[in-house]
């Protein structure tokens, strides 16, 4: 895809979600949505409308919600599981450990409002720790779509698989950044831009500043790719080691603590291949998080069209160093 070409706003990640479960739901009566007082927030109300019979209502008891959701699933009924992923990660984590996943229940928890996206909230709403908690559960993949495409094609994944899936979702309308007869699969990374200067690698609503990003960057003459690793886990090694070896720096980008999710899980992938490339870890630090907008705070943290082409063009001159490469700068 062109830079250009990225220009249509779609809805909300989450709101692609809705309309997906009640498109499957119209062809599929055990399609069941469960949620912890999570209707309206999560935008469930036209469906439980639609599909009275097929949503139950826990209220605020998110390791009941996974208990019952997991028994659900043991009668054949493919469970989709809403809730805020700040509490749904954590609250129930050994429901969510022993219940779903080492259960081997195919029960598809859908963390909504995720990262940052309750920002005004303060720290205890915002999710920067469920992929980390997550990633160390076997038998979880783990998805964090950057589009509506991306979300719509990962609950049409998690609808026909048998194995536990956690989702995780924001709610700010994203722009498109597929064609839609382009081809998802669970567990291999989508190419949005090439590039062979810095490499982005990003996932949910990151991905899209680091195609602002690559556009600067073009303005000055250096290239970036712009991957979206929708799939956490299992990861797509091979996207992360081919751009290590093409480009000359990577930046791993994610609405999550630095600590235990993308970043770290690229850097493993690099270091175990035995490569060596600039590399930086953007997220959020090990440190008390700011309230404010999503957006305020991502900016805070340098995640940004701006901040993110800073930090590239720093990691080329740090290259620049090394190797003696000339880079004209403007």
């Amino acid at each position: 895809m062109n830079i250009k070409d990225i220009l249509i706003t779609g809805k909300a990640n989450l709101q692609a979600y809705c309309d997906t479960l009640l498109e499957l739901a119209a062809d599929d009566p055990n399609i069941i949505a469960v949620t912890s007082d999570s209707r309206e927030s999560g935008k469930l109300t036209p469906f439980a409308d639609k599909y009275p019979n097929q949503i139950v209502e826990v209220g605020i008891a998110e390791q009941n919600l996974v208990g019952v959701s997991a028994g659900l699933a043991s009668t054949g009924k493919k469970v989709f599981t809403t809730s805020p992923g700040c509490f749904l990660a954590t609250r129930s984590l050994e429901q969510v450990k022993n219940d779903v996943a080492y259960s081997d229940y195919p029960v598809n928890l859908i963390g909504i409002s995720a990262g940052v996206s309750y920002g005004a909230l303060g720290s205890t709403h915002h999710s920067l720790h469920d992929v980390a908690a997550l990633r160390a559960i076997n038998n979880m993949t783990i998805v964090v779509p950057a589009d509506n495409f991306e979300t719509k094609e990962a609950i049409k994944a998690a609808a026909v698989s048998p194995k536990p899936f956690y989702i995780k979702i924001g709610k700010k309308n994203m722009p498109h950044l597929h064609a839609e007869n382009e081809t998802f699969i669970i567990g291999k990374a989508s190419t949005i831009l090439e590039g062979a200067d810095v490499a982005f690698i990003a996932c949910g609503e990151t991905v899209y500043p680091t195609v602002e990003a690559a556009q600067l960057l073009n303005k000055e003459g250096i290239s970036a790719r712009v991957i979206s690793m929708h799939t956490i886990k299992p990861l797509d090694a091979d996207v992360i080691i081919k751009a290590a070896k093409e480009c000359k720096a990577f930046i791993s980008v994610e609405e999550h603590s630095i600590n235990g999710g993308l970043g770290e899980a690229c850097a493993s992938v690099i270091l175990e291949a035995g490569l060596s490339v600039p590399f930086k870890r953007m997220g959020i630090p090990d440190e008390e998080t700011v309230a404010g907008s999503q957006t305020e705070i991502l900016e805070h943290y340098g995640i940004s069209a701006s901040g993110l082409s800073d930090e590239a063009k720093r990691l080329i001159k740090q290259l620049k160093h090394l190797t003696n490469e000339k880079y004209e700068l403007k």
